[in-house]
């Protein structure tokens, strides 16, 4: 009895050792840190990824034995049949079998999207693909299109309105659809019954207080200054003068290096040229800022009708009543930027 003891002990120990090796191999390839870095890494993967583009970009954060149990799990479990597109983050303590898990299963993580302040809905779509999986011409081509921004309620000239920079969280693989609609969500609630009535107040809808704004930030960077620039803008609406914006012109021109505007810039044929075209631009000359919005909504009330860069260079502006008053002002910046030599 004693010795079938003995033999059983004898071939249990390999049985033992056998299991234990095999458990530890189990436990180093799929359940050891993934990632060589100590640092959170974030992985993009494509629509048009395949597993071994997907190894790939896993290559450089994992650990040589992690990615072969990766490409493991991956054969068993069919990953080339579900690869789901997305934004992931491989923590430094995370294991193979849970990287797998949560790219299999599309468990991205989301992301913070900042809306830029571009100067075109052109601009506006390079910068928004640099940072969501979306392409740069796809977006182009539906701020282009008329029955695309119809729509959202909008048209291709006032299509950036619908854009509050501020910043959302959101899913990097997100579609052009999803991200509209989820701008559109943002603006209502942007736009709520306390802005509106005091856009109504000055007799302009949203979209023309935004054009408005996104003049004044083209105007001036100085916060403080732009309910003053908007008082007077606004009067000249009132009088039926015309706004005679000098970002108007860059805009009409595409020209945005301009640093100073001459007299035969003015004649620029454009809707957007309000030297000579009373009224407001057909849409907003860039995405507005909300401090520009709010600029709009809570205007200085004043009588001045003209304004004109300070010719101390101190980025605000000095303004006049009467156009002869204006006109000494404008000789002072224009000397100013001579003695510079700015042209």
């Amino acid at each position: 009895m004693q010795d079938n003891k003995k033999k059983a002990k004898y071939y249990l120990w390999p049985v033992v050792i056998s299991v234990l090796f095999i458990g530890s191999i189990i436990f180093y390839y799929f359940f050891y840190t993934f990632s060589k870095s100590n640092e959170d890494v974030i992985v993009y993967i494509d629509a048009d990824d395949t597993p071994d583009s997907v190894y790939t970009k896993l290559g450089d954060i994992a650990n040589d034995c992690q990615l072969t149990g990766f490409r493991t799990l991956a054969r068993h479990y069919g990953y080339e049949k579900s690869i789901h597109t997305g934004r992931y983050v491989i923590t430094p303590n995370m294991n193979t079998f849970t990287v797998f898990r949560r790219m299999k299963n599309g468990q991205q993580q989301p992301m913070m999207l900042t809306i830029p302040e571009a100067r075109t809905a052109e601009l506006l779509a390079g910068k928004l693909s640099q940072k969501l999986m979306l392409d740069s011409t796809e977006l182009a081509q539906a701020f282009a299109s008329e029955e695309i921004c119809q729509k959202y309620g909008y048209d291709t000239a006032t299509i950036t309105a619908l854009f509050i920079p501020n910043t959302y969280e959101v899913y990097w693989d997100m579609s052009l659809d999803k991200l509209m609609k989820r701008m559109q969500k943002e603006h209502d609630a942007f736009w709520n019954d306390e802005r509106l009535k005091k856009a109504q107040k000055l007799g302009l809808n949203p979209n023309e207080v935004t054009t408005l704004a996104s003049i004044i930030d083209e105007e001036t960077a100085n916060t403080a200054e732009k309910p003053m620039i908007a008082g007077m803008y606004l009067n000249r609406l009132k009088a039926g003068m015309p706004l005679q914006a000098d970002p108007t012109v860059k805009f009409a021109l595409k020209n945005f290096n301009l640093k100073r505007i001459y007299h035969n810039h003015l004649s620029v044929e454009s809707a957007y040229n309000t030297y000579t075209h009373i009224g407001l631009p057909p849409g907003p000359i860039k995405v507005a800022s909300i401090k520009g919005i709010d600029a709009v909504l809570n205007r200085k009330w004043h009588d001045y009708l003209y304004m004109c860069a300070n010719s101390n260079f101190s980025g605000t502006h000095v303004f006049a009543r009467n156009y002869q008053e204006h006109l000494h002002n404008a000789a002072l910046y224009a000397k100013a930027l001579n003695e510079r030599g700015i042209k």
